[in-house]
């Protein structure tokens, strides 16, 4: 089952051993192995051309992603709210190993059909997906452009309460 992380180790990079972490504003900070992942409800992607944002360049075609709901992995690390409106103001911070990062809302992920469909992936077509292939992948399967919010070698879920 997933392990909680302590203070101290909250913002650190995932062990060899984790495939990324969940931290911030959260009541149980987590750290996931690809197996953990496996653990929580699946739930597949239909396939996909990933295509540049920007250009619009096919880069490839992608078959099913199998994953479990960002929203399952938020839900079990919960949320800390001070205020029982803080979780209006929360926003999500997804980041690579290499820097790149993303961004949800709480109300796009909790309040909208885009949390359904976004996925951190650890399958691909019926197989696992290998540290070298990416995993894990974050996908926005209900995203216009598929390219901007694909996150290969996701490092870090990071809960962020905004100032009002």
């Amino acid at each position: 089952m997933p392990t909680t992380m302590n203070a101290a180790s909250a913002l650190d990079e995932p062990t060899v051993e984790s495939a990324l972490s969940i931290t911030g504003q959260v009541r149980q900070p987590l750290s996931l192995s690809l197996d953990d992942l496996r653990e929580y409800e699946s739930i597949v992607a239909a396939p996909f051309d990933l295509r540049c944002f920007t250009t619009k360049r096919f880069i490839r075609n992608v078959g099913g992603y199998r994953g479990a709901r960002l929203t399952d992995l938020i839900e079990k690390a919960g949320l800390l709210n001070e205020s029982p409106t803080d979780f209006k103001r929360m926003v999500f911070i997804a980041a690579a190993h290499d820097g790149y990062a993303v961004t949800f809302s709480w109300h796009e992920l909790f309040n909208t059909p885009i949390g359904e469909n976004v996925l951190v992936a650890y399958e691909c077509d019926g197989r696992p997906l290998a540290v070298e292939e990416g995993a894990p992948i974050l996908f926005s399967g209900s995203d216009r452009h598929s390219a901007p919010r694909h996150v290969k070698r996701l490092a870090r879920i990071v809960a962020r309460l905004l100032a009002p």
